[in-house]
C-alpha cells in the first residue's frame, strides 16, 4: 500500500510520519503530482492559516489534482477545512471578509464563539460521529487532540461532531475525500485506530 502526504509547504509533517510508521506505513512526503498519481491513499495535512495552505496548492499546481482525485484523500485539520467553499480565517491587515478554499463540500469555516471560551480550542474533547467507516471500532464521545480557532459549520457532509462554544464539524465525508479538524497523530490509541480505519478503507 503506497500513501503520499501532500506537502503545501505550510505543515509539520513529522507527528504525522511517525503516526504512521507506528501503523507500518512508510509515506512519501511530495508535491510533485506524477508521484501522488501513484499512489493509493493521499493525506493532506496543513498548520498555520488557511491561506497558507490555499498558497501551498496552488503555488505547487496541486488545485486540480486533489479536486480530481479519485483516491481516498483525508484531510487533517487545516487540511479538512480548505475541502470546504470558503474560510474567514484571512490573512492579517486583508480587506477580504474570507478566501475560497476547494469547495469539495458546500460547509464554511469562521471563528469559533461562544460565552468564555478561550481561542485557540486546545486540547481533548469529544467527538459524536456516524457509523461511518472512518470511526470503525471507536465509541462515541472518544477524545481527540484538538488545536484550532476557526471550524466549519455542521452540513450535509459532517460525519462528527464536537461542540466548544458551539457545534462543529470535527469530521466530514463527501465521496472519496474526508476529512477531521482533530489531529488523529496526536490523540493516542484512538487516533491510531482512525489512521489504520483510513488506510484499511
Amino acid at each position: 500500500m503506497k500513501l503520499c502526504i501532500i506537502d503545501t509547504k505550510s505543515a509539520n509533517l513529522n507527528s504525522v510520519v511517525q503516526a504512521l510508521k507506528r501503523l507500518d506505513v512508510d509515506p512519501i512526503i511530495t508535491s510533485e503530482t506524477d508521484i501522488l498519481n501513484k499512489a493509493d491513499k493521499l493525506i493532506l495535512p496543513g498548520v498555520g492559516t488557511a491561506s497558507a495552505v490555499m498558497s501551498g496548492i496552488n503555488d505547487g499546481f496541486l488545485y486540480d489534482f486533489i479536486l480530481n482525485t479519485k483516491k481516498p484523500l483525508l484531510g487533517i485539520c487545516l487540511g479538512m477545512q480548505v475541502l470546504g467553499a470558503a474560510s474567514a480565517e484571512v490573512p492579517l491587515n486583508s480587506d477580504l471578509e474570507e478566501i475560497k478554499t476547494l469547495n469539495i463540500v458546500s460547509g464554511k469555516v469562521r471563528q469559533l464563539h461562544g460565552d468564555d471560551i478561550i481561542l485557540p480550542h486546545m486540547g481533548w474533547n469529544t467527538v459524536s460521529h456516524s457509523d461511518h467507516p472512518l470511526f470503525k471500532g471507536i465509541k462515541q464521545d472518544a477524545y481527540f487532540y484538538f488545536v484550532h480557532s476557526f471550524a466549519m459549520d455542521v452540513g450535509d457532509y459532517t460525519i462528527g461532531t464536537c461542540e466548544y462554544g458551539v457545534k462543529f464539524t470535527a469530521a466530514l465525508c463527501r465521496d472519496n475525500f474526508m476529512g477531521v479538524q482533530f489531529h488523529p497523530e496526536k490523540s493516542g490509541s484512538v487516533g491510531a485506530m482512525l489512521l489504520n480505519n483510513f488506510i484499511k478503507l
